[in-house]
């Protein structure tokens, strides 16, 4: 399935999202059930399928990984951790301090800490977001595979950025428990 195609988007990263979503939300209007209740079960079946459809595009296109993904494989390019370049030495040290310093600051309960840290890899994920963005906005008017393949050390770096950010939200939860 082209996400971008079911919802009449154009193929792109750097997306409008509330655009988007005001798209999603004219087209789930439309294929409400209650607008197709007169016509036979086959067509029902139809509509409530394509519904299904383009509920699963809005979840990939506002989702920045899913839809990097996504452009990739429209591209021929099979994404996955285990089809992806290994990180670089330098960004897996530095992800080894990260870790680190988010485990420490957990253990002594240091909000302050898990803030901050947080903090700085919101900063670092929107960079990788704006990456991918010029990447594939570079390759839009002519795909070019290599050029492709650049920005998946990329989307991988934003992998890493969200489990982090799991993390800390796992341990805001525990604080307000």
């Amino acid at each position: 399935m082209d996400p971008f195609e079911m919802l009449g988007v154009a193929r792109r990263f750097d997306l409008d999202l509330g655009a988007v979503e005001k798209v999603h939300r004219e087209l789930s209007r439309a294929l409400h059930p209650d607008k197709h209740v007169q016509a036979s079960a086959s067509e029902r079946r139809a509509v409530l399928d394509k519904a299904a459809s383009v509920n699963e595009a809005w979840r990939i296109v506002r989702d920045p990984i899913r839809r990097a993904e996504s452009l990739f494989d429209l591209s021929g390019i099979a994404v996955g951790e285990n089809n992806e370049p290994k990180a670089s030495a330098a960004f897996l040290m530095d992800v080894l301090e990260m870790r680190e310093a988010l485990a420490e600051a957990r253990a002594h309960k240091d909000v302050a800490k898990v803030e901050a840290l947080a903090g700085d890899v919101r900063g670092r994920a929107k960079k990788a977001e704006a990456a991918l963005a010029t990447g594939f906005a570079a390759t839009s008017a002519r795909p070019d595979r290599a050029a492709l393949e650049k920005l998946l050390p990329s989307l991988g770096e934003l992998r890493f950025y969200r489990r982090f950010l799991d993390e800390v939200s796992a341990f805001e939860e525990e604080q307000d428990a």
